[in-house]
C-alpha cells in the first residue's frame, strides 16, 4: 500500500471526519438497537456518509447545512425512483442510466448541483437493488430524514468551519487593489517591480482552479454569469495596471490624469456593490468619462505638433485598463441583482443581461450537447459506467451488489491511466482491509458490542485518512466500516469480505472497460482540439475588427445596435468557452508528462479572451477617420500576419509560431490626423498583445528543456 498520509494531513480535515461520523452514529445506533429497523440504519448510516464524505460540501457549517436541506426531497425522490426500478435488473440499469446522465450534466448549469451529486447518486444506487421491497420506502425515507437532520444539525453545531471569502469578496479585494494602483500611478507614473508581481499573483488567485469546487461562479443562471465575468475582467484588469506602470514616462496628460481617477472610482465602486454595499456611481460612469477621453484625444489640434510615441501607447494601454474596468463595473451591478439595463456597452458582452433564466440554461445544456465538450463526455462515461455496474451486478446475482456501483462512482477518472492507477491501488487497499475485517470478524464472532464500539473509532479515521491517503487507504478503512456495520445490522461471516472484495474488483474491472473505451485521453486531446478550433474561429473577428477601424468594413444601420464585428464574434466566443470548460478540467488531471516544452493552454485562452475584448471595444462609435494609404497597407498588413500565425498555431506545430508586428513608423504617426494616430496605436498595441500571446501559448522561444545524456 501507499505510504501513510502524515499527521497534518489525516487530521487536517479532522474536525469534519468526527463531524461525519458522530451524526452518522447519532441515526445509526438507535435505529439498529432502539428501533431494530436494520433498513433503517442502513440508510441513515449512509446518508451522512454520502453528503460528509462522497460528496464533500464546500463553504461554511451554515451553507453546508442549507445543501443538506435542498439535496434532500431529491435524494427522497431518487430513492422512491430506484425502490420501483428495482423490480428488474433492466429497469434498474436503465433508470442508472438517466439518472446519472442527467445528474451529471446537470451539474454544468449550477456549482451547487455538482457538489451533491455523488451523494444522489449513491441514494438512488442503494435503492435499486435487491431485494424488490416497495413496502419498505416509508422505511427508507425515514433513515433518509434521520441521517440528514442529524448532519444538518452537525453542520451547525460541530466543529464550525471558520468562513472562508467567497468568490464576490475575492474580487472585491482585487478591485480594491485595483483602486490602491490607479492611485499610486495617479502620484506616479511608473510602479515598482514588487507591485507588478503583486497585481499579477492577485490575478492570477481569481482563476477557478484557486478556488475551493461548489464555490466557483460556474452556473448558468445570470448572477453566476456576471460574477463570472466580473472576476476575468478583474484578473484582466491587474494585468492592465501592471503593463502601464511598466511602460516609459510620458509628458503630463490632463485627460489621462482624469480617466484613471475614474478608473480609481469605479474599481472602489465596484468592490463597495461585490459586498453588498450601495453604489455612489453608476455604471455608466466610467463609460462616460471614457468617451470625453477618446473626444479629447481625437480633438487635439494640429498645431500642437505630434504628440510623443511614448504618451500615445500610454493612453492606449490606459483605454484597455478603462474598457475592463467598464466591464467589472457593470458585471458587479449584475451580478448583485442590478439594473439589467446595459446601454451604451457590446450587446455580445453582456448578452445574459436581459435573458430569461430558463433560456440561460437552454444556452448551456444546448452548448455541451456536443461529443467534443468535456461536460458531455464526463456525463456519458459516468452514465454508461454505473448503468453497466448495476446490468453486470444484477445478473449475476452479486452479494451486496451495490458496491460494485459505489467502486465505479468512487475510482473511475477523467482518463484511462487515471482510472488504472485508482483501480490498481483501490484494489491493494480493499484486499488488505477485506483480510483485517475477516480476522476481526472471525476473532469477534457474534459480539455486537465489539462492533459497536469500534464503528465510530473506525470511522473517524477512515474519513480522515482515507481522503488524503488515496484509493488504497480509503478502499481498506472504508472496508472496515462497511464490515462493522453490517455486522450490527445482520449476522455476518467472513464471506462478507470476499463479497466486497469480488464487488470492488468487479466494479473497478467495469471502469476500466469504460476508462480505455470512452474518451481514454480525457481533458488532453479535448484541449488540442478545443485550442485548435478557437485559434481558427478568431481570423474573422481579428479582420473585422481591424477593417471598422480603419473604415474599409461599412458601418452598422443607426437604428440597431449590432456591431461591425457582431457576425464573427459569436463562434468565436462559443469556442472559447469549450475550451475554457476543457482546460477547467485539464488541470484536475493528472499530466503524463511536464508540458514545459509544450503549448502553453492558457496563453491560448488568454489570445481568445483578448481578441474579443478588442473586438468590444476599439471599433470607434462615431465612425473611423480617414487614413492615408500607407496607414491602410500597414494595418492590413498587419492584421494578416495575426490572422496566419492564428492559422498556422492552431496546428500546434512543435517549434512554435514567432510572430513580431512591426511597428508604425513615425513618419506614419505624423502623416495622419490626431484622432487616426490614437486610433493606429491602439490597433498597433492590440495586435502586437496578440501576437505575443500567440508567441507564448505556442511555445516559440522557451528554452528546450534539459536531457540527459544517454550513454
Amino acid at each position: 500500500m501507499p505510504r501513510l498520509p502524515s499527521l497534518t494531513e489525516s487530521f487536517g480535515g479532522g474536525g469534519r471526519a468526527v463531524r461525519v461520523a458522530l451524526v452518522a452514529a447519532a441515526g445509526f445506533y438507535p435505529a439498529a438497537y432502539l428501533m431494530d429497523r436494520p433498513v433503517v440504519a442502513l440508510y441513515a448510516l449512509f446518508t451522512p456518509i454520502a453528503f460528509g464524505v462522497l460528496s464533500p460540501l464546500p463553504g461554511s457549517g451554515q451553507h453546508r447545512a442549507g445543501s443538506v436541506l435542498r439535496a434532500a426531497p431529491a435524494a427522497a425522490a431518487l430513492i422512491a425512483l430506484g425502490t420501483a426500478l428495482a423490480v428488474t435488473t433492466w429497469a434498474a440499469a436503465a433508470g442508472m442510466l438517466v439518472v446519472a446522465l442527467v445528474l451529471t450534466f446537470g451539474a454544468a448549469c449550477t456549482p451547487r448541483l455538482a457538489s451533491v451529486v455523488p451523494g444522489l447518486q449513491l441514494c438512488y444506487i442503494l435503492a435499486c437493488f435487491p431485494p424488490y421491497a416497495p413496502a419498505t420506502l416509508p422505511e427508507r425515507l425515514l433513515g433518509l430524514l434521520l441521517g440528514a437532520a442529524a448532519l444538518l444539525l452537525g453542520e451547525l453545531l460541530l466543529f464550525p468551519a471558520p468562513r472562508r471569502p467567497s468568490y464576490a469578496e475575492r474580487v472585491a479585494d482585487a478591485l480594491d487593489l485595483s483602486a490602491r494602483t490607479a492611485g499610486l500611478l495617479l502620484r506616479a507614473e511608473s510602479v515598482d517591480g514588487g507591485t507588478a508581481d503583486r497585481l499579477r499573483t492577485t490575478g492570477r488567485e481569481l482563476r477557478f482552479s484557486r478556488q475551493p469546487h461548489g464555490c466557483r461562479p460556474t452556473g448558468a443562471g445570470r448572477t453566476d454569469r456576471a460574477l463570472a465575468q466580473a472576476g476575468s475582467a478583474a484578473r484582466r484588469l491587474l494585468d492592465q495596471l501592471a503593463a502601464l506602470g511598466g511602460l516609459p514616462p510620458a509628458p503630463a496628460d490632463t485627460a489621462s490624469q482624469a480617466l484613471l481617477h475614474g478608473v480609481a472610482a469605479a474599481c472602489s465602486d465596484a468592490a463597495s456593490v461585490l459586498r453588498g454595499g450601495r453604489s455612489v456611481r453608476g455604471a455608466e460612469f466610467l463609460e462616460e468619462m471614457t468617451a470625453r477621453f477618446l473626444d479629447e484625444r481625437a480633438g487635439e489640434p494640429e498645431g500642437r505638433g505630434v504628440p510623443p510615441y511614448a504618451l500615445l501607447r500610454r493612453r492606449s494601454t490606459l483605454l484597455t485598463v478603462a474598457a475592463s474596468a467598464v466591464t467589472v463595473r457593470t458585471a458587479a451591478g449584475l451580478a448583485t441583482g442590478g439594473d439589467r439595463a446595459v446601454p451604451g456597452l457590446p450587446h455580445e458582452q453582456f448578452w445574459y443581461a436581459r435573458v430569461p433564466a430558463v433560456r440561460l440554461w437552454f444556452v448551456r445544456v444546448r452548448g455541451n450537447l456536443t461529443p467534443r465538450s468535456v461536460v458531455f463526455q464526463n456525463a456519458v462515461r459516468t452514465a454508461l459506467g454505473l448503468a453497466l455496474a448495476r446490468l453486470v451486478a444484477g445478473s449475476l446475482d452479486l452479494s451486496h451488489g451495490f458496491w460494485v456501483l459505489l467502486s465505479v462512482l468512487t475510482l473511475a477518472r477523467t482518463t484511462a491511466v487515471g482510472t488504472w492507477s485508482a483501480v490498481r491501488s483501490a484494489a491493494a487497499g480493499t484486499l488488505v482491509g477485506a483480510v483485517v475485517a475477516g480476522a476481526l470478524i472471525i476473532g469477534a464472532g457474534d459480539a455486537t458490542a465489539v462492533y459497536a464500539g469500534l464503528l465510530v473509532p473506525m470511522m473517524v479515521i477512515a474519513f480522515s485518512v482515507g481522503p488524503v491517503g488515496g484509493p488504497a487507504w480509503a478502499q481498506g478503512l472504508f472496508t472496515l466500516v462497511v464490515s462493522t456495520a453490517f455486522a450490527q445490522i445482520a449476522p455476518v461471516t467472513w464471506r462478507l469480505e470476499e463479497a466486497r472484495l469480488v464487488d470492488v474488483l468487479t466494479g473497478s474491472g467495469i471502469g476500466l472497460v469504460c476508462g480505455l473505451l470512452a474518451w481514454p485521453a480525457g481533458a488532453r486531446t479535448e484541449m488540442r482540439r478545443s485550442v485548435a478550433a478557437l485559434l481558427r474561429a478568431t481570423p474573422p473577428v481579428v479582420l473585422d475588427t481591424a477593417d471598422a477601424v480603419t473604415g474599409r468594413r461599412a458601418e452598422p444601420d443607426a437604428d440597431t445596435a449590432e456591431r461591425p464585428t457582431s457576425g464573427s464574434l459569436w463562434p468565436a466566443l462559443h469556442r472559447l468557452r469549450i475550451a475554457e470548460a476543457a482546460y477547467a478540467q485539464f488541470r484536475t488531471e493528472a499530466a503524463l508528462r511536464s508540458d514545459d516544452d509544450g503549448p502553453d493552454w492558457l496563453a491560448a485562452l488568454n489570445y481568445g479572451s483578448r481578441v474579443l475584448s478588442g473586438a468590444y471595444w476599439l471599433p470607434p462609435a462615431q465612425g473611423a477617420p480617414s487614413l492615408p494609404p500607407d496607414a491602410r497597407r500597414w494595418v492590413e498588413t498587419a492584421g494578416q500576419q495575426v490572422v496566419a500565425a492564428a492559422l498556422r498555431a492552431a496546428d500546434l506545430p512543435s517549434p512554435g509560431v514567432t510572430l513580431r508586428i512591426a511597428p508604425l513608423s513615425p513618419l506614419l504617426r505624423s502623416a495622419t490626423s490626431p484622432g487616426a494616430r490614437s486610433l493606429l496605436v491602439d490597433l498597433e498595441v492590440w495586435l502586437q498583445a496578440l501576437a505575443g500571446d500567440l508567441t507564448t501559448a505556442t511555445g516559440a522561444g522557451r528554452p528546450a528543456p534539459r536531457r540527459r545524456d544517454v550513454p
